[in-house]
């Protein structure tokens, strides 16, 4: 990635950055309105918003609801909800806000006993019905302000606002958002290839890992990047949405691919199990699959494979440069997801197969 300090500033780049401005700009049209809470729980019983199946999924601890219901008895300042009007339906999708809806209408109409809170300690044991019915109205009657999105907010443009929403919370992560927003034939490729027994071999990870599907995450990496980087920005998640996408349409109208993606899949794997001392591994007994050393290795055989079909490389040279400085330094974190970075670990592995 270029330095900063070396970018020249032209008239001719002021003028394609401003025509860049106003086309992604277009990409989001909105309007503020305030909701209240009493409206929003009831909505959220009724099911007249609709929530996406990502979050759906994920599910805010106890503590977060007492704390987030402390805030609104406190008439301390909530954040946004986002929406987006459903052109077919007129129904609002909920975009981001999902568990604070949630939460109000387990709260109001679903018995939800608050625990200890940090300033409203006196609440602790309380339900709805136990407020005091002035108390009960003043609750109803709050407002939270909510952004709806027109029609025109695509699928990538809602997935882009959701994660710059939550980057840094504890929320669900691109796996899952993609497996929410893109059903599909290529995505249910990459759920079943992520539960292949040699693949869970080759791949240690925690539980924790697991369960925010970790591994579906490194098959769509594999498949994505082994396919071409030309559109690839230094944007990981938007990359991988929109070949994931493609995909699903290019499965829909040739299902025959798929099989042609297994095949590349599991050669790739046989080929690492067969001629990597660790798999993806760091060492011996590692207990984890670093992204960049997995992307590295697994792109990298698949290239060399498709560029030498039944590639055998030298198992002395192989153990030599995988474990040697150079490959952990390109394979390292720092800055692993610059295009560069990213190519660059990746063509070290091909060239250095086909050259051993």
């Amino acid at each position: 990635m270029a330095n900063t300090e070396d970018v020249v500033i032209t008239a001719e780049l002021v003028e394609t950055a401003e025509r860049q401005i106003v086309e992604r700009a277009k990409r989001i049209e909105y309007y503020v309105t305030e909701y209240s809470v009493e409206y929003l729980a009831d909505k959220i019983r009724k099911g007249d918003f609709e929530v996406p199946a990502y979050q759906r999924e994920f599910t805010w601890e106890e503590r977060r609801k007492w704390r987030f219901l402390e805030s609104i008895l406190m008439n301390l300042p909530i954040p946004f909800l986002f929406f987006w009007e459903v052109p077919s339906t007129g129904k609002l999708e909920v975009v981001d806000g999902s568990q604070r809806l949630r939460t109000l209408e387990e709260f109001i109409h679903g018995g939800l006993r608050l625990g200890k809170l940090d300033k409203l300690s006196l609440l602790t044991g309380f339900t709805f019905a136990d407020l005091s019915e002035a108390r009960q109205r003043k609750f109803k009657n709050r407002t939270i302000r909510g952004i709806v999105l027109n029609e025109h907010a695509d699928e990538e443009a809602r997935f882009d606002l959701f994660e710059r929403i939550n980057t840094g919370s504890k929320v669900a992560n691109s796996a899952e958002l993609r497996r929410g927003a893109l059903p599909g034939p290529f995505l249910d490729l990459v759920v079943s290839l992520a539960k292949q027994e040699k693949f869970v071999r080759l791949t240690p990870m925690s539980e924790v890992q697991v369960k925010e599907r970790e591994r579906e995450e490194l098959v769509t990496r594999f498949f994505a990047y082994g396919d071409g980087l030309e559109s690839y920005a230094d944007k990981v998640s938007l990359f991988l949405f929109s070949y994931s996408r493609k995909m699903n349409a290019c499965f829909k109208e040739r299902p025959e691919q798929v099989r042609e993606y297994v095949k590349r899949f599991d050669e790739m794997l046989d080929f690492v199990a067969k001629h990597f001392p660790y798999g993806f591994r760091r060492t011996e007994t590692g207990r984890a699959c670093p992204r960049a050393r997995f992307e590295s290795i697994s792109v990298g055989s698949y290239l060399a494979l498709r560029d030498r079909p039944g590639l055998v490389p030298d198992p002395n040279k192989v153990k030599e440069w995988v474990n040697g400085d150079r490959f952990i330094d390109v394979a390292g974190a720092d800055g692993a997801n610059v295009i560069s970075r990213l190519k660059g670990r990746i063509d070290f592995v091909r060239d250095h197969l086909l050259e051993a």
